[in-house]
C-alpha cells in the first residue's frame, strides 16, 4: 500500500510487521520517532504479543537485548551517536554471543563539539565490533531493509544495524510502498533460535574462554560474516519475488557501464550524487556510481568487479579517520589491490553540512582531470581553519578550538577583549 509518511514512522511500522516479540527503548535525537512509533502501537493493540521495555540508557537498552534475545525473544532496539558508543561494550557482547538482534542506527556524528546533525561517525566507529551493517539510500529501502535483516539475522544468528540518515530520512516525508502482513510473514518465518536459555535444559553463554578457543570462536564469527556474503544477495532475490521490487544486496551501480570515473558513497547521499552524474552524463561526461548497501560484511569482490575498468574512482564518505583520512576508502583500496588507477578520498557532509550538486560538480570535474589532491574535504572553509591554526601558533593560551571557530562566524557573541 502506498502512504505518505516519515521515513522513522515507515521504519517502525516495518519492525512491527516484522512480529518483535521484545522493544527496549532509549529516546535519542533522531531515532526517537521509531521507538515512539512502535510504543504506540503496542499501547494500542496494534502490534501483539510484544513487551516494550522504557530503560533508563542505552547500554541498558541493549544489555536488555542481550537478555530478551538469548531467551529466545524476537529482538529490535533503535540508537544514534552518543547512544551507540554508550552500549559499545555490550554491542560486542550481542556479536559476540552470536544474538540475532535487529538494530536501527539512526546516523548521526559524534561529538566533541556537540552535534546532533547526519555523518555516519557512529556506525562507522563498530565497523569491527561483529555485527553486520547496512546501509539505506531511501525511505523505501530502510523499510525493506529492517525486513530482510530480521531474517538474515535469525539465519546466521548474528546481529544487524540498519543504517539510516539521520532527520535526512527520519524525519524525511515520502511515499513508500508499505508492505502487508501477509507478505511479511510470507518472507520472515517465526524465529527459531540456534542457542537459548531454558530453566529445563541449563547451559551457560558468554563462558569465559581462553587463548586455546579464543581465536577459533571469533574465526567463527567471522565466518558468519562471510556466509552473509553469499546470503544478503539470495535474500534480496527473494525479498524482490514476493515484494515485487529489488531492495538490498551487497552494491548497486548506476550508469556505470562505459564509465572512466567512479564515485564511490553509501546513504541517502547517493541521489544527489545520481542527480549530479544525470547533468554530468548529459554533457558526454562519462561518470557513473557504486553504491554500498552491505558495509560489514564488505563485500570486496562486488567493489573490485564494478570498479575494475574505470580509470579513476572517487569515494565520498561521511566520515573521517583522523590522522589518516578516509575509513570506506581504505575497504575500496583493500578490494583493488593491483589494479593501477587513480583513487582519490573526499570527505563531505560530515556534522550536517549539505552536499550540493554545484559543489559536486566542481568536484567530479576536477577528478575527470586527475587534479583532485588523494585526500580532499568538500567545502572546508580553509580561512576559518587557517585563522585558528594561526592563533595556535601566535600563543599558547589560544582557547577551545570550536568555540573560537564560532565566534569568527559570529554565531556566538565573542568575549568582552
Amino acid at each position: 500500500m502506498l502512504k505518505q509518511t516519515e521515513g522513522s514512522h515507515a521504519v517502525a511500522e516495518a519492525v512491527a510487521l516484522c512480529r518483535p516479540e521484545v522493544i527496549c527503548a532509549y529516546p535519542i535525537s533522531p531515532q526517537t520517532h521509531i521507538v515512539e512509533g512502535i510504543g504506540e502501537m503496542v499501547k494500542s493493540g496494534e502490534l501483539k504479543d510484544c513487551e516494550f521495555i522504557n530503560v533508563e540508557s542505552e547500554f541498558a537498552a541493549m544489555s536488555v537485548a542481550i537478555g530478551s534475545s538469548a531467551t529466545g525473544a524476537r529482538t529490535y532496539t533503535a540508537t544514534a551517536s552518543q547512544g551507540l558508543l554508550f552500549m559499545a561494550e555490550a554491542v560486542f557482547n550481542a556479536s559476540g554471543l552470536g544474538l540475532p538482534i535487529v538494530m536501527t542506527v539512526a546516523n548521526r556524528a559524534i561529538g566533541s563539539p556537540i552535534n546532533i546533525w547526519n555523518d555516519h561517525s557512529d556506525s562507522l566507529s563498530q565497523r569491527d565490533c561483529g555485527w553486520m551493517q547496512l546501509f539505506a539510500e531511501t525511505n523505501q529501502e530502510a523499510l525493506d531493509l529492517h525486513i530482510q535483516a530480521f531474517k538474515l539475522a535469525e539465519e546466521l544468528s548474528l546481529p544487524v544495524m540498519v543504517c539510516m540518515d539521520g532527520f535526512i530520512l527520519t524525519h524525511a516525508y515520502e511515499r513508500v510502498d508499505m508492505p502487508t502482513q501477509a507478505q511479511v510473514d510470507a518472507f520472515l518465518p517465526p524465529y527459531v533460535p540456534r542457542q537459548v536459555l531454558d530453566p529445563s535444559d541449563p547451559v551457560s553463554i558468554g563462558a569465559m574462554v581462553g587463548p586455546e578457543a579464543f581465536m577459533e570462536v571469533r574465526y567463527l564469527a567471522h565466518a558468519k560474516q562471510m556466509q552473509a556474503l553469499e546470503r544478503i544477495p539470495e535474500l534480496a532475490a527473494e525479498f524482490k519475488a514476493i515484494f515485487g521490487r529489488e531492495t538490498g544486496g551487497l552494491t548497486h551501480t548506476y550508469r556505470s557501464e562505459d564509465a572512466e570515473t567512479m564515485i564511490v558513497a553509501m546513504g541517502s547521499v547517493l541521489g544527489t550524487i545520481k542527480d549530479t552524474v544525470d547533468e554530468m552524463r548529459d554533457a558526454g561526461v562519462k561518470i557513473g556510481v557504486l553504491g554500498i548497501t552491505s558495509y560489514r560484511p564488505f563485500p570486496l569482490k562486488n567493489v573490485r568487479e564494478a570498479l575494475k575498468n574505470a580509470k579513476r574512482v572517487v569515494v565520498l564518505e561521511k566520515s573521517l579517520a583522523v590522522g589518516k583520512g578516509g575509513i570506506v576508502s581504505s575497504d575500496v583500496r583493500m578490494a583493488l589491490s593491483g589494479i593501477q588507477l587513480h583513487g582519490y578520498t573526499v570527505i563531505a557532509g560530515l556534522g550536517g553540512r549539505a552536499i550540493t550538486k554545484k559543489s559536486l560538480h566542481a568536484l567530479f570535474d576536477k577528478a575527470g582531470r586527475d587534479e583532485l589532491e588523494p585526500l580532499t574535504f568538500l567545502d572546508l572553509d580553509w580561512t576559518t581553519v587557517n585563522k585558528q591554526l594561526e592563533r595556535e601558533r601566535s600563543k599558547r593560551r589560544s582557547g577551545p578550538a570550536a568555540e573560537n571557530i564560532l565566534r569568527d562566524l559570529g554565531t556566538v557573541a565573542s568575549r568582552i577583549a
